[in-house]
């Protein structure tokens, strides 16, 4: 399983997950898991995805998402789960 790690933080408005979760359905990958909550006014979602079946790599879905956040004003990050485990070890 190719999992990876996506993040989404902004200001909230509307049509943020329609947007992430269209590019993710257009591109084959599958949402295991997600979480989001908007406090004061700022959007936060994290996704954990299987990109087993996307004929994309990670590198280029995730500058393909950050495209996708430019367009809507937020930014959106994708790694792959051993790179984010690794950054947020302690």
């Amino acid at each position: 399983m190719k999992k990876t790690i996506i993040t989404v933080v902004g200001k909230d408005t509307v049509g943020i997950i329609a947007k992430v979760c269209t590019y993710l359905a257009e591109n084959q990958v599958n949402i295991l898991d997600i979480s989001q909550t908007i406090l004061d006014g700022f959007f936060n979602m994290m996704m954990i995805t299987d990109a087993t079946k996307s004929p994309k790599e990670i590198g280029e879905m995730g500058k393909e998402l950050e495209k996708v956040g430019e367009e809507i004003g937020v930014m959106i990050r994708c790694q792959h789960e051993d790179i984010f485990n690794k950054m947020h070890r302690i």
